[in-house]
């Protein structure tokens, strides 16, 4: 499940978003250390430098890959790609007919329906 909720429109680029859906995160993460780093994985929409200092600097290790080197990685690895699990979360979001199409106009009320869809997607599973 998401480890943070950010809203914003629907022409707003990801990357926009990243500093407030990293600070909304409930759950204090652990210190990262060198035997344990913070890992951190992003698609091709988080591929800048700014985002990648901006990571390191929060204490985040970005591991950001383009879709084609996740190709190149699957057949000469043998590894599966792991957009999967991004992609299965965003069909369980569609799911919900309420989220799917945002009708609230105000975004307290529209996180409020995230949280409460997002605790049944847990409990169900």
């Amino acid at each position: 499940m998401p480890i943070g909720l950010a809203v914003g429109g629907a022409n707003t680029h990801d990357q926009k978003l990243l500093r407030e859906t990293l600070d909304s995160i409930p759950v204090r993460r652990p210190k990262a250390t060198s035997q344990r780093p913070q890992h951190l994985c992003g698609d091709k929409g988080y591929d800048c430098d700014a985002i990648r200092t901006s990571l390191r600097r929060r204490g985040y290790q970005p591991h950001i890959k383009s879709r084609f080197e996740e190709r190149i990685e699957k057949r000469t690895c043998g590894k599966r790609a792991r957009r999967w699990v991004a992609e299965r979360a965003f069909a369980w979001l569609n799911r919900y007919r309420r989220i799917l199409v945002r009708w609230e106009k105000k975004i307290v009320n529209y996180q409020g329906m995230m949280h409460l869809v997002l605790a049944d997607i847990l409990l169900s599973k």
